[in-house]
């Protein structure tokens, strides 16, 4: 234990070091005994020192102190990356949010072919899957499904064009409605004015019909402030899908051990503070078997 504590002495600082709180058999003839730290901001950390004999040998020497956090000791949270730790609403203005290449949110739009999208409602697959629900269905209709109008009748037109209903929105309600969702999230909003683009160009964009479509429509991303919401064609986020994609991180260089020599380094100052520091051959032979 004292030799343990010397060690420990001489890699820590003065009066760092503090009491002997346990030892841990580390396998035949070794052990190591921790002390406890002093150091302001290691709260919980503890010295150290794994101490050993060898076979049919009279001396103990010492492998190795460190510093090592204890049971309660104060660590740092686990590393996490900034694309796990955005949560939606954390995006301000002037804030770029990068998208990935390969989003899942995200899927080519006109590609310029004739042959339709898998997932539209035109191609292939989808006609398929509609002939395979109708065959499905029984023969007699649900007694509570309500009865289609007379084909050319003003309530079969009614009802094609979405307006079978006893009252429908007034031009004056549409104005004002659209003043509000402008005033909250149109062009002249901070954010829009610090966005890299607007959000006619972007996919996470959803359209919506009517004549509403020429001028807004709802917002997909669920990082954007107007997640769910109704959007001016004009405004705009940091979560553009287009505005910038994220980079792939470097791999970094493998490293480049270089064993064939020492390099002799202090391993404690000079006694004297205005003189250099030099390196002692006792000094330089530690360091080197360590």
């Amino acid at each position: 234990m004292d030799l343990a504590r010397g060690a420990a002495e001489e890699a820590a600082a003065p009066g760092v070091v503090g009491e002997h709180v346990g030892l841990v058999s580390e396998g035949d003839r070794v052990v190591t005994h921790f002390f406890e730290c002093r150091e302001l901001g290691y709260r919980g950390w503890r010295w150290a020192v794994t101490v050993a004999r060898a076979s049919r040998a009279k001396i103990v020497t010492v492998d190795e102190a460190v510093l090592l956090p204890g049971p309660d000791a104060v660590l740092a949270p686990e590393w996490v990356p900034w694309s796990e730790r955005l949560r939606p609403g954390d995006m301000g203005p002037g804030d770029l949010l990068p998208t990935d290449a390969e989003d899942l949110r995200l899927e080519p739009g006109f590609s310029g072919e004739d042959e339709p999208a898998p997932n539209s409602a035109v191609s292939h697959e989808m006609a398929d899957l509609v002939e395979a629900e109708d065959a499905d269905v029984t023969d007699g209709p649900p007694a509570r499904l309500p009865v289609a109008p007379s084909r050319g009748s003003i309530a079969a037109v009614a009802e094609e064009l979405g307006m079978r209903r006893a009252r429908v929105l007034s031009r004056y309600g549409l104005h004002t409605a659209a003043d509000r969702w402008e005033e909250a999230f149109g062009a002249k909003t901070p954010m829009a004015q610090s966005a890299p683009a607007a959000c006619v160009s972007c996919g996470f964009l959803v359209p919506v019909g009517g004549s509403l479509g020429q001028a807004f429509g709802v917002c997909a991303n669920e990082f954007s402030p107007a997640d769910g919401r109704l959007v001016s064609l004009a405004y705009g986020c940091g979560g553009h899908s287009e505005a910038a994609v994220m980079p792939r991180p470097p791999q970094p260089a493998p490293p480049v051990i270089d064993e064939t020599r020492v390099d002799p380094f202090p391993l404690r100052p000079a006694p004297d503070a205005g003189s250099v520091p030099t390196t002692t051959d006792e000094d330089t032979e530690e360091l080197g078997h360590s």
